[in-house]
This record gives C-alpha cells, structure tokens and sequence, in this order.
C-alpha cells in the first residue's frame, strides 16, 4: 500500500491545490504525486479521467511560474489513477502565478506535508538561481508599474515600452519575469531618499526635513529640485557691480546626487541620507567601495559600477556622460575655492561632503585679506568644457551658441546649459537675444 511521505503525496480528488504540491516537489527535491488515491492509500479513482487529465496539464501549466512543465511527467494507471512524476526544478523558487513570490504563493516540502516557504527561503533560491548580482535577481514583487519611469524615458525620447524590458534588463527573457532593476526604476520601489535641514553645525536642530520615494528616476528629480531650494545666493557688492554667489555648485549637486543612486547596495533596506547645514551639504549612501578599490582610486576617476545596468539606463537617459567622471568633476569645481570635498568610506557606507562654497571664501578672509575680486571667484568653477569657452574667447573675444555647439561638439540644448552656468557664475557675460546673442568676458 503506498503512504504519504517526504517525497509521496496522495490526492483522492483532482482541485487546484494540486499545482501547490507540484511547487512544493519542485522547489525541494522533487516526488510524486498520485491523483486518485485516498489519505490511507486506497484507491478510488478519478472520473471521468480523460477530461481530469486534460484540466490537470492546463492547470500546471498555466498556475505555476516560471514554467515547470519541463519537470513534471503524466502517467494513466490502472484503475483510473493518475500519477505525476516532479524533478527538482533548476529556476527556483516556483510559484503560484495568482500569489506571487511570496509565502502564499512559495510552497516546499517538509516531512509529508506540503508548506508555504519562508521569507529567507525565497531570498536563497533567488540567490542560488540568479547569483549575488542584485539587478538581474527576480524582484520579490512582480506587481509593478512604471509610469514614472515612462514619464522620464519620454521626456529623454529614449524608448521605453514591453519590447524593450529585456533589452533594458528590468525582464528576465527566459523566466519573462521583472527583476530588481525593474523594481528600482518602477513607481512601488521601496527605497527613498531622506533629506534633513539642520540649524546648527552639531546637526541636532532641523530646519526641515523631507522623503523622496517612488522610482529613483523620480527620487532623482524631486531630490535635486528640493536640494537646489536650499542652494543660497549671497551677493558681493564691489563698486557698482553686484556679484551673486551660489552656495554649492549645482553640477556638484547633481553628481553627488547621481553618485548615490547609481552606486548605493540595494540589498539592503534603508534610506539615502543627505544632511545640510550652514557649512555644507553631505551625501551619505549604503555600501562601501568594491573590493580593490580605494579613495584615492576614484578620486582619479577610477569606476566600478556596483549597479552596472541601472548606470547604464542612467547613461541611456543623458543623467551621467560617462563612467568614473562624477568625482573627478565634483572635485574640479571646488578647485582653488578655499575647501575641498571631502569622501570618508566605511565598510558598508560612502560619504562625500560638499563644502559651503560662500562660507569657505568668507572663512578665509582675515582683516588683512584685501576684499574677494570677480576674478578670484570665477576661477573655480570652471570645467574643461568651461575652460575651452574660456580660452577660445580670450583669443576672439566673442562667441554664440553655434560656436559652443561645434567649438564642445555638444547639442544645442547642452551648449545652451553649460553657457548659462558660466553666465550664472560670474565667468561670461550675454549681450543680445536671440539671433543676436553673443557671449563675452566679463570685464
């Protein structure tokens, strides 16, 4: 007579819970599974069969994802018994597609019973079936939206549609599955970014304090544009001139921003932390430098992607130019400006301060010091393309947006951009509109 056992089930009727014992077989160390015969091994049968074996097939088939039907054999016994034969499967874990990758959806086998799997089993069939690279794992969560996601590919006119998911990486082409990257970039993403003002330079007085979730493209947007409503312009009056002063950089912004969104450990749960006050503004991610590299590494523009897809949508979108420049960047724009970023990395975190460009110049002034010049203050903010500007109109003396656009070899939207920081900063100045315009030393 044949019992129930860690590798035996007995159903006496054919019922949907069927496709739950295949999942169990299957996620541990496969077993079979007799339809037709009751808890105490007698045999009852199963009419009318022809019709049950053919709801039982639709029924595996189309219940459990990914596809299991590679692993699981049918046979019609004697006495109208079906018998189906499971093999441990290779894409695990396997569920049911109406629950999802979760407890109610994930079963294993333990003893004779068939059990909803545990949150830390799901995690290790996961790993072992997809490895340790977090992008391209199955995402816990397979309900997902993205309108976020195709708000900003849009406004990009990057394509973004099914037919891209795989090419993207936010699909599995076998398993037809979203991934983590898909979870990071869809608007029920569970990360976020918290953003605290403080009063005081001990940080224990807020001011104000945000959370930015949803899609980190989003996160990316709604971060920037709240950090820059802290970005202070202070002026410095000489003469009849008024020379307005920026507090941070905001390409420093934007590269810092960029930094920790691209480069943080999504494995883990917990917030991007960006903290400001009067002396500066400090970006704190999870994760540490990858194995081999160091501070001085990336301070050389050296770069190991720890999310190599997400930086490359990043890419895809025009938010980073190129790998390993965001650092280097950030530390050009503070260049002779009377303090230097500063990078502390710990094993699990990576922290770069950016100082207060306004409170760097006023703390170096002594009663001796004669009074900041316009010409000191634009030196440090130029970028190699600024420089090339730069030089080309000391040669020229003038020069429009057509020449930036040739002269960088850049569109005419990013020629425009980088005109108008230098025009904000103090290191142009625009005359005319229009036709017109044309950009000179400032005198």
């Amino acid at each position: 007579m044949i019992k129930e056992s860690e590798t035996i089930e007995l159903i006496e009727l054919l019922k949907d819970d069927v496709s739950k014992e295949v999942i169990a077989f299957a996620n541990t160390e496969g077993g079979t599974i007799y339809i037709g015969i009751d808890d105490q091994g007698n045999t009852v049968g199963v009419d009318p069969i022809d019709e049950s074996y053919t709801r039982l097939t639709n029924m595996i088939r189309d219940s459990i994802v990914p596809d299991v039907t590679l692993f699981v054999r049918y046979e019609l016994l004697a006495k109208s018994i079906i018998k189906i034969t499971v093999a441990e499967g290779t894409a695990k874990p396997y569920f049911l597609r109406k629950n999802g990758i979760k407890p109610s959806g994930v079963y294993v086998r333990q003893g004779a019973s068939s059990v909803p799997a545990s949150w830390e089993q799901i995690r290790q069939f996961i790993k072992i079936a997809d490895g340790d690279a977090f992008e391209s794992a199955r995402s816990l969560q397979q309900a997902l939206t993205f309108s976020d996601a195709e708000a900003e590919f849009r406004q990009q006119q990057v394509p973004f549609s099914d037919d891209k998911y795989v090419t993207l990486g936010i699909q599995d082409a076998e398993k037809n599955l979203f991934t983590n990257l898909a979870l990071l970039l869809s608007d029920q993403c569970p990360h976020s970014i918290k953003v605290a003002v403080f009063e005081d330079p001990a940080m224990t007085v807020f001011l104000d304090r945000r959370e930015f979730s949803g899609s980190v493209l989003k996160q990316l947007r709604d971060t920037y544009a709240y950090l820059m409503l802290n970005n202070r312009t202070r002026s410095i009056i000489t003469g009849l001139d008024r020379r307005d002063l920026i507090d941070y950089p905001p390409e420093a912004i934007r590269e810092a921003l960029l930094n920790a969104l691209i480069h943080r450990d999504y494995s883990f749960s917990g917030s991007i932390i960006i903290s400001l006050n009067q002396a500066g503004m400090t970006f704190v991610s999870i994760g540490g430098l990858l194995p081999g590299l160091t501070t001085n590494d990336i301070k050389a523009g050296i770069s190991q992607a720890r999310n190599k897809q997400l930086a490359q949508v990043f890419f895809r979108l025009k938010h980073i130019e190129a790998y390993g420049t965001g650092i280097r960047r950030i530390f050009a724009l503070y260049y002779q400006s009377g303090a230097s970023p500063e990078i502390t990395v710990t094993e699990n975190t990576f922290r770069i301060t950016l100082p207060n460009m306004n409170e760097s110049y006023s703390g170096s002034r002594t009663e001796t010091t004669p009074p900041l010049r316009l010409s000191d203050i634009s030196k440090p903010a130029a970028t190699a393309q600024m420089q090339a500007i730069l030089d080309y109109l000391s040669q020229h003396g003038t020069l429009n947006d057509t020449d930036i656009m040739i002269l960088l070899g850049l569109k005419r939207t990013r020629a425009y951009q980088v005109a108008r920081r230098m025009a904000d900063w103090g290191l142009i100045r625009i005359q005319g509109r229009g036709q017109n315009k044309q950009y000179t030393l400032p005198q």
